[in-house]
């Protein structure tokens, strides 16, 4: 293997959603640098960061039936019940939430939490307040799906937050995929919340940090006894 290849695989892809941003940031890098040189270093280093941002790492996704994997990169912000928005279609009793909010240096490609067919896609405008508060649920722009799995139906819904201003899908409704299957993208700081059906067994903690496609939330099936968390 030849060192350009080796140098190659070692690189984190980056997702074709953020050429346009990495070129407009490159850009208004040079446009500072030719202005005074300290402002072009600036530009620079936040063009970096932009590449950064839209990463697209490879996962190794767990594939037990089940198991709900986590539809993004980030901290758990929240793990309860609460009744799932209203164009989910899932009904109005309050069912097991777990909220994932992406800080801007998170990974911001959204996965898939189960296999399932796509049943609904529903879109609804709204304000852009910190996704971390759990009003964002409701206030906040968000792009919501349900996924029907083997295991029942679950609700997976991005929501953007303070700096976010697009969110991005991949997939449309009727389509299947793949537990670990990208489906979206949110730019620039947001949370997903994944709603669940009865009897899950939620094996994450508040404040635990998870990596979409690979960390797992919870287990529908309960074969996996609930974990106890101790910070230090």
């Amino acid at each position: 293997m030849s060192m350009f290849a080796s140098i190659r695989r070692q690189l984190t892809p980056v997702h074709p959603e953020g050429y346009i941003f990495i070129a407009a940031f490159a850009v208004v890098a040079l446009i500072l640098d030719w202005i005074w040189s300290p402002l072009g270093w600036i530009g620079g280093i936040a063009t970096l960061w932009c590449v950064y941002f839209f990463r697209d790492p490879q996962r190794v996704t767990p594939m037990r039936e089940g198991l709900v994997i986590s539809p993004a990169d980030g901290m758990i912000s929240s793990i309860g019940f609460f009744v799932p928005p209203s164009e989910l279609g899932l009904g109005d009793r309050p069912m097991q939430r777990i909220s994932v909010f992406m800080s801007v240096f998170d990974c911001h490609v959204n996965r898939a939490p189960m296999t399932g067919r796509i049943v609904r896609i529903a879109y609804k405008p709204g304000l852009f307040v910190n996704a971390d508060l759990d009003k964002a649920s409701e206030d906040n722009e968000r792009s919501s799906m349900v996924l029907e799995t083997a295991s029942g139906r679950i609700g997976v819904v991005q929501i953007a937050g303070l700096i976010a201003r697009r969110i991005v899908s991949f997939v449309r409704e009727g389509e299947s995929l793949g537990a670990g299957d990208r489906f979206g993208l949110i730019r620039f700081g947001s949370r997903v919340d994944v709603y669940l059906p009865e009897g899950v067994r939620v094996l994450v903690g508040h404040g635990s940090r998870a990596i979409a496609g690979e960390t797992v939330l919870a287990d529908v099936k309960g074969a996996e006894s609930s974990r106890s968390f101790k910070a230090g």
